[in-house]
């Protein structure tokens, strides 16, 4: 995988993970099994495919981990010559515009007096400060936040995986310099995700403990570390992988649909992390995927991808915009699928729209100023990129 060029098999898991995350949010507002959906896939089905949204954030997190290692190491060299003045950059290139801009919109909205915007309790249902959950998004522990007091604002909620990725990420470019030694970077790495389903499995009974905290995530990134460390080593074999994909998925599904993540967080999650670690193991020796060119459906879901970090921060501003406009409770049976074609039509257009005129605007000249005041340090930092 080259610096600047995209993966389509990695886009095409991202293009998956966000339908799903996009579906379960979906779900929450306007309950699917009771339409057409339910009468021709059976409720229960729908029940199963729609709860476990959260699954598609692990499989994010392991594309995330194998994307900021494999980049390191190609920008690098190693992992323990990495520029943590770069590394830092680069990270607020591409996260911080839209973290800005959401906070923007959400802070207007509410100052608007658009009630599904505020925050509040959600147990006593009291306010709770606007500066302390803008505090909470913009220093990376509003996953502490919900722990504590639940899901405090409805659309800055997502931020909770944020919060885990960008804290696990502070601690990359320290932890290679500091041990100059990939063998003892990958034994930390390896610690932590054995560390995960130990946490989670301590903290069940809590949402905010075996959902959000901080190491009951961050196995799924280790593990995308790992893997795009085995992946430069060695490519694995193709008729290996042509045999183990589809027993792969098969895997993941099975899991998806089993039962919910609450019953099946404790190794669901690292065994779904090592499921995504294969596949993208398994399909980084043919990035362009022909598979995608030629499936119409595929490619649609890889634009999908192409799109889903806009698209994960941005979707519950239209969702709570239309809970505003079409509240649940006076939205029964199909009209729920015309809402449904509607949201994910106008998330998917406003992220578009975001990431064209925006987002990537704006990340591609931070990362121009970043290689004007880096030029003489010899790191290789492109001017575009994916991670």
């Amino acid at each position: 995988m080259t610096l600047g060029v995209r993966n389509r098999r990695v886009d095409l898991l991202r293009g998956v993970s966000i339908l799903l995350v996009l579906l379960h949010h979906f779900n929450i507002a306007y309950h699917l099994p009771d339409t057409a959906l339910g009468r021709w896939l059976l409720p229960d089905f729908v029940r199963a495919v729609a709860r476990n949204g959260n699954y598609g954030v692990t499989i994010f997190f392991v594309i995330s981990g194998f994307l900021i290692t494999s980049n390191s190491e190609k920008r690098w060299g190693t992992l323990p010559r990495t520029d943590v003045r770069s590394f830092y950059g680069l990270r607020i290139a591409r996260i911080v515009p839209c973290l800005l801009l959401l906070l923007l919109i959400v802070n207007g909205l509410d100052a608007s007096g658009v009630t599904i915007f505020g925050s509040h309790d959600p147990a006593t249902h009291e306010p709770v400060s606007r500066w302390l959950v803008n505090l909470a998004a913009l220093t990376f522990w509003m996953n502490v936040l919900i722990g504590h007091m639940g899901w405090v604002n409805y659309p800055l909620g997502v931020l909770w995986s944020l919060s885990v990725e960008e804290v696990f990420y502070l601690t990359f470019p320290l932890l290679a310099r500091l041990l100059r030694d990939t063998r003892w970077i990958v034994g930390v790495w390896l610690a932590v995700i054995v560390a995960g389903p130990v946490y989670r499995l301590y903290h069940q009974g809590d949402e905010g403990g075996f959902l959000f905290a901080y190491f009951a995530s961050f196995d799924g990134i280790a593990i995308g570390c790992c893997t795009a460390l085995l992946a430069r080593g060695r490519r694995l074999d193709e008729q290996v992988a042509r045999i183990a994909q589809p027993v792969v998925i098969a895997a993941m599904v099975s899991l998806y649909l089993w039962k919910s993540i609450g019953a099946t967080n404790v190794y669901g999650v690292t065994l779904m992390a090592l499921f995504a670690g294969f596949l993208l193991l398994a399909g980084d020796a043919h990035p362009q995927g022909p598979l995608v060119r030629r499936n119409g459906v595929l490619r649609c879901v890889e634009w999908f991808g192409r799109q889903s970090y806009e698209l994960y921060l941005f979707h519950l501003v239209v969702l709570g915009l239309m809970r505003s406009v079409w509240p649940p409770a006076s939205v029964h049976g199909d009209e729920k699928l015309a809402l449904l074609a509607f949201f994910m039509i106008a998330a998917s257009g406003l992220a578009a729209l975001i990431s064209r005129w925006y987002s990537e605007p704006l990340n591609r000249r931070l990362r121009s100023a970043l290689v004007r005041v880096q030029e003489r340090s010899g790191a290789r930092i492109p001017q575009s990129g994916t991670a």
